[in-house]
């Protein structure tokens, strides 16, 4: 099947420009969706700041089952205070005037994204539709529901089991001379960024398996690499501040490309047999 004429910078340029256009008004219209949503959004990553988590529940079972199996070792290293942990009421504080109002338009922007993301996916694939061949373009609609899901489950996997050990592990240097005080610009900031960061760490197999269509990375190349992922990956988690965070990005990053590798293995483009 013959691909279309290729296409001038300018006409790549003007295509590009009216790609982004269009994104861009959906992701705006997806802002004044979720606008409304907005302060319940904010409360659920608040959820955290009670102390009470999945992890505080699992390590009370945890720790129970310990004091029925051995009560020696419960008793030994006084298990019983790390499951008599206050849950106190928390609150998020500002100092600057409109800032609720500015975090609100913040939560509202990324929310208003995620709702745009199929119109953004498909704007992606309608820009590299002309260098594919006719069978590849009908995996349009694959591509930007696996897409939109990865970036979905990405996102909520932060936000269920990853934030609520940032915050909790945050919390337990409190102590009766040093309390939290969070604010609510850095507080905010920081959940939304990390869901920005997740979200597209689970696109890599998506991302990965696009270029492997293209002919642009093979399976044997990224085998090969694993090395050079691993080292990536660390040096990506390096530029959050603290250890904790550090790993439960660095882990997930290296776990998605390993994803990938199979991913490819299973669906991308073979390499051609050397020629007899």
């Amino acid at each position: 099947m013959a691909k279309q004429q290729p296409l001038s910078l300018t006409e790549h340029l003007a295509e590009l420009r009216r790609r982004l256009i269009i994104s861009l008004v959906a992701v705006v219209i997806g802002m004044g969706a979720a606008w409304n949503f907005s302060t319940d959004m904010l409360s659920f990553i608040e959820k955290p700041l009670t102390g009470k988590t999945y992890l505080t529940e699992l390590k009370k079972l945890v720790y129970d089952e310990v004091k029925v199996q051995y009560p020696e070792i419960y008793t030994r290293y006084q298990l019983e205070k790390e499951t008599a942990i206050p849950v106190k009421a928390r609150m998020l504080n500002y100092t600057a005037p409109l800032e609720p109002f500015f975090v609100q338009c913040k939560i509202s922007m990324l929310a208003g994204f995620v709702l745009a993301l199929p119109m953004v996916f498909f704007q992606l694939w309608q820009f590299i539709a002309p260098g594919l061949t006719k069978k590849e373009k009908r995996m349009a609609v694959p591509f930007v529901t696996a897409s939109f899901l990865s970036f979905c489950i990405g996102a909520t996997f932060f936000l269920i089991i990853i934030w609520p050990v940032i915050i909790n592990f945050s919390l337990s240097y409190e102590t009766q001379g040093l309390q939290s005080w969070f604010n609510l610009s850095l507080y905010t900031n920081f959940c939304l960024r990390l869901i920005l960061v997740f979200g597209l760490i689970f696109e890599l197999p998506i991302i990965i398996l696009l270029l492997s269509r293209l002919r642009i990375v093979t399976y044997q190349m990224l085998a090969k690499n694993r090395k050079y992922a691993l080292l990536a990956s660390s040096i990506i988690a390096a530029f959050h501040a603290d250890l904790i965070t550090m790993f439960v990005i660095m882990i997930p990053i290296y776990l998605m490309y390993e994803i990938s590798v199979w991913v490819v293995f299973l669906f991308g483009k073979k390499k051609p047999a050397p020629a007899v």
